[in-house]
């Protein structure tokens, strides 16, 4: 009798013992009392009752998630490599646990069917240049499929697109020839002002003779100030025209 009561103290203090749990602040508890739901339960010191009792901690805080390069084919069949990170959290612990099996798996595995598919609907210059949209269009779908599962899908942003050698070289050569056009309509459109500021010119001297006159004597002044020995002496017309009648 003396030894048995020490041992059923001891067995009580060790039913006792495992049966605290102690959650921090960020962390849930969804009990199951005899195989059935009873409820969430938030940080501090929690009792369950061994064999009769259950409880599952989920974390709140935000999971960072990295999506592996994927292989896409885009909207004008180019064929790329696209990786993502996604950021989501558990916002709803009885789904996250009722609902599926793994939220943290089945959201990664959602996360790389997505993206290959929001991917494929896009053109390849889409892909490099509206990033933005991109991220916004998979956490769209995300957010739509994991709401079931008490997953909130925070944000989505592309990582690296990665093309091969021969769709580089493709697109140097594209971004090449596009500075030669730019250039070329640069120069065009030079050339158009230069000649639309001499017609201007030339009407305005030619309403004006004194004026014209005077641009005669400049121009004969700047060839003096250089060093040749060949003068060529502007003659307007007007002086030569009477002796042209005759």
């Amino acid at each position: 009798m003396n030894l048995s009561l020490p041992i059923v103290v001891v067995v009580l203090l060790l039913i006792t013992v495992s049966s605290i749990r102690i959650l921090k602040e960020y962390e849930r508890g969804v009990m199951f009392t005899l195989g059935r739901f009873t409820g969430v339960k938030g940080p501090g010191v929690r009792l369950v009752l061994p064999v009769i009792q259950q409880m599952k901690t989920l974390e709140l805080r935000t999971v960072v998630l990295n999506v592996p390069k994927q292989d896409v084919i885009s909207r004008d069949n180019v064929s790329v490599k696209v990786s993502a990170v996604v950021y989501f959290r558990v916002v709803d612990p009885e789904k996250a646990i009722l609902q599926v099996v793994n939220p943290y798996e089945a959201t990664s595995q959602l996360a790389q069917t997505t993206l290959r598919s929001v991917a494929g609907q896009h053109e390849m210059d889409e892909l490099l240049s509206q990033r933005d949209r991109l991220n916004a269009a998979i956490q769209q779908v995300l957010d739509l499929n994991t709401a079931a599962w008490g997953v909130k899908v925070t944000n989505v942003e592309i990582k690296d697109i990665d093309l091969d050698e021969t769709m580089i070289r493709a697109m140097a050569r594209q971004a090449e020839a596009e500075r030669s056009r730019r250039a070329k309509v640069i120069h065009a459109e030079g050339e158009k002002q230069a000649a639309e500021a001499l017609a201007e010119a030339a009407q305005l001297l030619s309403s004006q003779p004194a004026s014209l006159q005077l641009r005669y004597l400049q121009t004969l002044a700047d060839i003096s100030n250089e060093k040749s020995s060949t003068i060529v002496f502007p003659l307007p017309i007007d002086l030569i025209a009477p002796l042209l009648r005759r």
